[in-house]
């Protein structure tokens, strides 16, 4: 069952698909991430995630006849400046003011051409003129009855007239393998499980679109897959909290300790994590970047 919030309610803690797949991937990560909420350096994979995700999303402002491969590289530059008004830590990717001829100049050349090929290929893969979006980058969350406050945000609702819902998500990198396939799926379904939640529908399709390969990954879900996912989220949420209860935050090593920005700090690697914060924050941290797990 789930719940509303209330007025006077007590504050309650949130689990969101990106912290969730940091918990199952290392608990470890979790507690830097969402306790600690230790500063990662960021990346430029990452960062140009973020920046198509920002001309995706205001590729539909425009009128529908206006949404083109050409004008949606033509909003790769502004929108990489408006980033950088947000997120200034981001000019470290290139320098303070890189110039073209100069080995950071041409980098951020060739890293927003990049980020212009990724546009490119989604207009192989999407017509944008033949769709309008109900939402775009849409925060969701939903009060698991006995459990934590789900929310996340989906980078696009369709929604037919007659209700029907397809949830999409833009991914800058490739195609996952299909033994990785069912880590994307679990975000996907984390969407599907709030959507359904707080509409009463389950959607009828969950679409992820991998730009990098130029691949798109669809699914079918049921209330049965759904329930599965609710079992899943609620079984990560007491093993959570049974860790915040004695402070046992374990490192899980594995190939992505290769890029953690943590290793100096994890007991796999020699270092020592630092005390834990004596107020706990409720909620899930920063979300991930977007593009960041592609």
């Amino acid at each position: 069952m789930t719940t509303g919030a209330h007025p006077g309610d007590a504050p309650r803690r949130a689990l969101s698909p990106s912290r969730a797949a940091d918990f199952m991937q290392c608990p470890l990560l979790y507690r830097f991430r969402t306790i600690d909420r230790l500063p990662e350096t960021p990346s430029a994979a990452a960062a140009r995630g973020t920046l198509v995700h920002a001309v995706l999303e205001r590729l539909y402002d425009l009128p529908a006849a206006e949404r083109t491969a050409a004008r949606a590289g033509a909003m790769v530059e502004p929108q990489w400046r408006e980033l950088l008004e947000r997120e200034p830590r981001l000019q470290a990717l290139f320098g303070a003011q890189p110039k073209p001829g100069t080995p950071t100049g041409d980098a951020l050349a060739r890293w927003l051409a990049g980020a212009r090929a990724l546009l490119q290929k989604y207009f192989a893969l999407e017509d944008p003129t033949r769709l309008e979006p109900e939402a775009r980058e849409m925060h969701v969350e939903v009060d698991l009855e006995d459990g934590p406050v789900l929310r996340g945000i989906v980078d696009r609702l369709d929604v037919t007239p007659a209700g029907r819902m397809r949830v999409v998500d833009y991914k800058t990198g490739r195609a996952p393998s299909e033994t990785a396939e069912a880590r994307a799926l679990f975000q996907m379904r984390f969407y599907a499980l709030v959507l359904w939640r707080l509409r009463g529908e389950v959607p009828l399709s969950l679409q992820l679109v991998y730009l990098g390969s130029g691949d798109v990954l669809r699914h079918t879900p049921d209330e049965g897959d759904l329930l599965a996912t609710e079992r899943k989220v609620r079984a990560l949420w007491d093993a959570i909290e049974r860790n915040r209860a004695t402070g046992d935050w374990r490192p899980r090593p594995g190939r992505a300790c290769t890029w953690c920005d943590h290793k100096v700090r994890c007991p796999s690697f020699g270092g020592t994590p630092p005390p834990l914060p004596v107020d706990l924050p409720l909620a899930p941290g920063p979300p991930a970047p977007a593009g960041a797990d592609g």
